[in-house]
Order: structure tokens, then sequence, then C-alpha cells
């Protein structure tokens, strides 16, 4: 049993390792057992990192809805003023966890900066007084004329305030302290607006707020000045009609000087206007000479910036001491003209809108004063006059100029040398000082300096000094003429001329052409003389270079002003060179 279980069991031995060898043909070899342990290893290493990275990724997760992925953005381009043949691509990669918006991070005004601010935008406002007194009880009683709080004003088209009475409604723009010499009333509170009525029959009142005082004083309004003349136009009820109000500041009170002012149709009325009183004085207390107002601007798309220049630097070699300008909508270069001269304190400019209902929206605006002219008129002699009663203590004489326009002195060289030939020539003639000195239109027309050619000693940008050809006629006495006004005379003006004066009727003297003239640079006469310009104007022209006379200081500096303001392009030349002296024949 022994002998064949042992005997047994060494076959079945030998059998098995036979089938092993067998079997053992299949088995993989010992470096292909390594790539499977290697592989396994790199699996679980990459299941390591992914479960880890899975675990940063959700940190950013927003409410645990998603899951923000950050990448860098790989941004190709080519560096700045380098061609594709010149310079191959550069890349540059932008990596949004190393970025910072650049945004505004100014500290927050306080109120007083921005009260200043709306003062400077909004010189009408009494924000600086409102300030002081808000919370404060201010009125005559309970029950009547309560000072009103900015907030309940009635504001129209920005600088506007409107009464509504039970005839017609105000539209009031601007309020002056007077108490010039020749003011019958003097001090009174006179008030510049439009109203919708003629001859306005309503009896309203100021109501006058004074520095130091709980409750207003109350003055009659006597006097509604019309700056018009009905035989111009326009003249029915329901169209906006330019005025100016007087209040007459009662006795008790005429030593001081409102602040503010509002006007009521009853006094106790609880007021939806209140007008800062304008009362400028000169800081050293004397005068300076001459000041320049200008209508509202409306040049959304025509750039005049470097005609503009000129004509400024050619007002401040005649001796104009500030232009002030009134802002309806301009090209963003006559803008950026006008912020530079603002900052040298040579220019004024103050923002305007058209009152009511009139159209204020850009393009439209031009649109509407191109076709309805007579309204344009009317709404001009809000600046012009608001020009005049801001500035009647700081400047001896106020002209009243478009951007094309110029008093050119012929037998001085400036504007105070001008008045010192010009006032002794006019008390010869009458003893009494005049309101005005007006100097005669004569044309110099585009046309008439295309016929012949530039001047080549003369830059061509400088538009006044290239066009020296002028019509041989001037228009006739008393058209079309622009004035020197002094402003303690003058009442209300129009663009031409006074409309009304103190101490009676105006007087103004016309300035012989021998002495001054007007020089207006057109493309063409204005309408009214299209039928008779060519004949009388266009087509006989003179050479007048009076200007060359500046010409030296007026290039130099228009050019060094256009270089300072980005005029030029970058292939100009960046280089002030002396001009060679003309060979035209002065006349």
């Amino acid at each position: 049993m022994e002998s064949t279980g042992d005997g047994g069991g060494e076959g079945g031995g030998m059998a098995v390792m036979g089938a092993t060898r067998r079997m053992c043909r299949w088995c993989p070899t010992r470096a292909l057992r390594r790539g499977v342990y290697f592989l396994l290893l790199w699996c679980s290493l990459c299941y390591l990192v992914f479960r880890f990275s899975g675990q940063e990724e959700a940190g950013f997760t927003h409410g645990g809805t998603g899951r923000l992925l950050l990448q860098k953005i790989v941004e190709t381009r080519a560096p700045p003023f380098a061609t594709t043949e010149s310079a191959p691509n550069v890349t540059t990669e932008f990596n949004p966890l190393e970025q910072e918006p650049s945004v505004d991070r100014s500290p927050s005004l306080s109120e007083q900066d921005m009260a200043e601010q709306i003062q400077a935008k909004i010189p009408n406002l009494p924000i600086s007084y409102w300030q002081k007194y808000k919370g404060k009880a201010m009125s005559k009683n309970k029950t009547c004329a309560k000072f009103p709080s900015l907030y309940e004003l009635s504001f129209n088209n920005m600088y506007w305030q409107t009464l509504k009475t039970s005839n017609g409604t105000f539209y009031l723009y601007g309020a002056y302290y007077d108490n010039r010499t020749l003011v019958a009333m003097k001090p009174v509170i006179r008030v510049l607006g439009m109203i919708d009525r003629l001859e306005p029959r309503v009896k309203t009142f100021c109501q006058l707020w004074f520095e130091g005082y709980k409750e207003p004083v109350f003055a009659k309004v006597w006097e509604y000045k019309y700056i018009w003349y009905k035989k111009w136009g326009n003249y029915k009820n329901g169209l906006f009609q330019p005025y100016l109000i007087g209040c007459q500041i009662p006795p008790g009170h005429r030593h001081l000087v409102p602040q503010s002012v509002s006007l009521v149709e009853r006094p106790c009325d609880m007021a939806t206007t209140n007008l800062r009183v304008i009362h400028n004085r000169p800081p050293n207390g004397q005068k300076e000479d001459f000041a320049v107002c200008v209508k509202g601007l409306d040049f959304l798309h025509d750039d005049l910036s470097v005609r503009l220049v000129e004509w400024l630097e050619m007002l401040h070699v005649l001796g104009a001491n500030k232009v002030f300008l009134y802002e309806l909508e301009v090209h963003p270069n006559i803008s950026k003209v006008l912020q530079h001269y603002q900052a040298l304190g040579r220019v004024e400019v103050t923002k305007l809108t058209l009152p009511g209902e009139q159209p204020n929206i850009p393009g439209l605006l031009h649109m509407y004063l191109k076709s309805k002219v007579t309204n344009k008129r009317q709404n001009e002699l809000i600046p012009y006059n608001d020009c005049l009663y801001k500035n009647m203590y700081r400047y001896r004489y106020i002209a009243l100029l478009d951007t094309d326009e110029i008093i050119m002195p012929k037998s001085s060289m400036s504007w105070k040398g001008l008045m010192e030939i010009v006032v002794p020539k006019a008390l010869k003639t009458k003893k009494d000082p005049r309101a005005s000195y007006n100097v005669r239109n004569v044309y110099f027309m585009d046309t008439m300096r295309h016929s012949h050619g530039w001047f080549r000693e003369i830059p061509h940008y400088m538009h006044m000094l290239q066009h020296v050809y002028r019509s041989v006629n001037y228009t006739k006495p008393g058209q079309y003429v622009k004035c020197f006004h002094d402003p303690e005379r003058v009442l209300t003006l129009h663009n031409h001329f006074p409309l009304a004066c103190l101490g009676g009727s105006c007087s103004s003297y016309a300035v012989d052409t021998e002495d001054a003239h007007l020089q207006h640079y057109r493309a063409d006469c204005v309408n009214t003389l299209k039928k008779s310009c060519s004949q009388e104007y266009k087509n006989h022209t003179v050479l007048d270079t009076t200007i060359w006379r500046f010409r030296e200081p007026l290039v130099s500096r228009v050019t060094e002003t256009l270089l300072k303001l980005g005029f030029f392009t970058t292939n100009s030349s960046s280089r002030l060179v002396d001009l060679p002296a003309s060979g035209v024949r002065r006349k």
C-alpha cells in the first residue's frame, strides 16, 4: 500500500511540474511586471493630484452652485509702432489673479465741497446761504413766506426757475443788486427772465432774504422792463418774451444787500423760486478796462477751435481783460480751447439752456434756432444782459461780440488808446457822456481771400491774417454796428446797441471809420442783405492789412497755444520759426 502510494505520489508530482512548465510559457516576464507596477503607481498619483486640485477649485465656488476655472490668458500682439515686417509678434501673458482694475478711488466729497461745485456750475443758486440756514425756522410766521429749501424749488432745464401765476408763467434766470449812481430808485433788485405774456399785468412781489434775518422783507414789483421792440416780431402772448423785473429795496434795509430773492404772486406765498443776488465788485475796488460778452455758442458739429484761438488771442492783444462766453452746445475741440483759457483766467464760460418747452436736445437745438430766428434773437438777450449785470461794477466798457467779429482800432494800437481818442471827440459834439460808442460794420468775406490766393509768409491756419481783402462799402450807419457800452449808463442791451438807458434816452456816438471799424469775417452777407450783397459788397473789394500790425505777437501766441493743446499732427514741426516780413503793401 505504501509502495503503491509512494510511487503514485512521485508520478503525480512529475505530472504537475510538467504542466507548470507548459503554463509558464505564457507568464509575464520580470520587466513586464515592473511596467504594470509603475502604471498602477502613476494612476494612484494622478488620482491624488486630481483629488487635491478639486478641493482647491471648490474654494472658488459661489454658493456651492458652480466652479470658477481660472486660467492664463495668452494674448498675441505686436509692440506699439511696429510693423509686421519689422517686428515679430510678442506674446504677453495676462493673469487675472495679478491684476486690479483702474477705478476712481478719490474720497467722497463733503457736502461743502459738493456745494462749491454746484455753485460754480449754477451761479444763480443761493446754495451757500441755504446751507448756512437749512433746518432753521425762517419765515414771516408759521403760514407766511417760509424760506424755500432748494429741494422745493421749481427748476426748469437746469439753469432756470419757474413761477406759475394766475396770468402767465415766469422763467427766471438771474438776480442782481443795482446801486448805480443813475438809478432813480436805488438800490434795486433786478430779476432777469422770460415770461409767456406781453405787458404782464399780474401783481408780483419780491421776498428779499438778508444775512442774519429770520424773516423776509417784502417789496412790490414796480417794473416789467421789456427787452425787445414789438416791430421785430413775435409780439404775442404764449411766446417767451425777455423781461427785466425790478423790486426796490424798502427803507430801513437799503444799506444791506440781499443774499437771495424769491418772486411770488402774493407776499405770503410759499416760493418756488429763490435766486442768489449777484453783486460782483472788483477785489481791489478798481475797475478793469474791457470785458467782452458772447452769446450762447451753438457749434456742436462745427470745429471752429483754431479760429477761436486766433480770435481770443487777438482780443487779448487789443486789450480785452476778460471774455465771458455762454455755451449751448459745442464741439469737443472748442471745449478744449475754452478750458485752456479758463485755466489762464482770461475766459469765463457759463453753461446755458433754453427755457420752457424749447428743445435742448443736442443737434435739435441748433435746428430749432436756425429755423426760429426771431425766437433765437429773443433768447440771446438773456446772456447779453446777464453778462452786463454780472460785470457792471467791474469794467469800464463792455462789448458784445460774435466770434467772427473784431473791433479794429485804426488810429491807435489798442482799445484803450482808441477810447482815449474817441471820448474827447464825442464830448466836443455833445458835453454829456455817451451810453455807448458804436463802430461801423465792414465785411471780410471768405471769397475775397480765395480770389487772391494765400499769403505765403503767413500760416494758413491764421484765418484773419489771411483774409485782408474787404468790401469797399461799409454797411449803412447804425446797421449791424457793435459798441463799447458804458455799464454805468445802460439799463438793457441788444446785440447791436442799448435798448434802454439810465437817466433818459440812450445816446450813442458813431466812431469815425478812420479811428476804428468792425471787421466782420463771414462766408456771405446776412440774410437781409443777400439781394444786394454781390453788387454792394462782394464785387468791390480793397486790400486792408490793418491787422498785420499785430502779426508777430498773434502768430506766435496762436501757434504756441495750438502746439500746447495738441492741434498739430506728429509730423508737424514743433519748433517756432521767425516768419519773414510780408512783401504785401499795407494799407
